[in-house]
């Protein structure tokens, strides 16, 4: 996957299906995203000092939730988790590239691929407040897609908070460009 942001090369970045002995991996990265993501959600961590990630599990144990290393250049760069959403879209439950490989090209070329990787319907979501993952992500749909996604707010019925997801069919964006 090569890059095409900004003139800036990613270098090889590739996607690790992540097996159950990478899972303490996935677990040290998962808290560094809920950090970073604690100033939109404004969630705090617990008594022992680690920010709860519900569903973590199952993306070790459910056949149909999927956990990726992201690696540039061989070194370990990030994270996502991939889950079916009702409707049969796959969801990107989460994504997380590592501060010092950002606005290089890394992000954009993992979850490019990822995307393009699989075909059918994807749904994207994030915090709309939080701007560079909206322009990232409008940006990875565009990328893939061109214009044919579609947006959509949704809150979470356990707390109300408002997230805006990005519909994105491959299978159809294939069938438009075929005619």
């Amino acid at each position: 996957m090569q890059n095409k942001d900004s003139g800036r090369r990613s270098g090889s970045v590739t996607l690790q299906l992540a097996d159950t002995s990478m899972r303490p991996v996935v677990e040290r990265l998962g808290q560094l995203e809920r950090h970073e993501l604690s100033q939109f959600t404004g969630d705090l961590p617990g008594p022992d000092g680690q920010f709860y990630f519900p569903r973590l599990s199952r993306f070790f144990t459910d056949a149909d939730h999927h956990a990726y290393l992201i690696h540039s250049d061989n070194q370990l760069a990030g994270f996502c988790l991939i889950r079916p959403l009702d409707g049969g879209s796959s969801f990107i439950h989460a994504f997380f590239i590592v501060r010092a490989l950002r606005q290089q090209g890394v992000g954009l070329a993992a979850a490019t691929g990822l995307l393009r990787s699989r075909r059918g319907r994807w749904a994207i979501a994030f915090v709309e407040q939080n701007e560079p993952a909206a322009r990232f992500w409008r940006q990875v749909a565009t990328d893939v897609v061109g214009d044919n996604w579609t947006p959509e707010l949704r809150r979470t019925p356990n707390t109300g908070r408002a997230f805006t997801f990005l519909h994105v069919d491959i299978d159809q964006h294939e069938r438009d460009q075929s005619q």
